[in-house]
């Protein structure tokens, strides 16, 4: 990410339309470091979310597969389309108590109106620690369409 976009290619994907103060990525500490047709990658530290016994929040797991496959999905619509999730299911596999976690977001189906992603999560041995998916809601962009 640069300045506030993701860039895939032309023009470059908005990300960000609200202050980074009051994005949920950067309370969570999730930084992007691939966002492309076919793979979004992200990593989140553990540090700062979680639970109360002192493990990675499962939630944070959820925000973090959200956010990888909302922006596979944005991708998919393209410019001036739109995506939303409408469906997450995480399953975790194993707990997290330090360093960080990376999340691979790929491709399940990516059809007009409907795209599913499957999202897999490791810590920092390269160990599966948790699975998503989610499936997203597409508007595709309209002739004359400018947001």
């Amino acid at each position: 990410m640069r300045n506030n976009m993701i860039e895939y290619g032309e023009p470059p994907v908005e990300a960000q339309q609200l202050p980074v103060d009051q994005q949920l990525i950067s309370r969570m500490g999730i930084t992007i470091d691939l966002c492309g047709p076919g793979q979004v990658r992200g990593h989140m530290p553990v540090d700062g979310n979680r639970q109360p016994v002192g493990i990675l929040h499962g939630g944070a797991n959820a925000v973090l597969a959200e956010t990888l496959g909302s922006l596979a999905a944005f991708l998919h619509a393209g410019p001036r389309g739109s995506a939303v999730g409408i469906d997450l299911s995480c399953t975790h596999h194993r707990w997290v108590a330090s360093g960080d976690v990376t999340g691979v977001c790929t491709p399940l189906f990516e059809g007009d109106r409907f795209a599913s992603y499957a999202i897999e999560i490791t810590d920092q041995w390269e160990q599966l620690t948790c699975t998503a998916r989610l499936t997203a809601a597409i508007t595709p962009a309209r002739q004359g369409r400018t947001q």
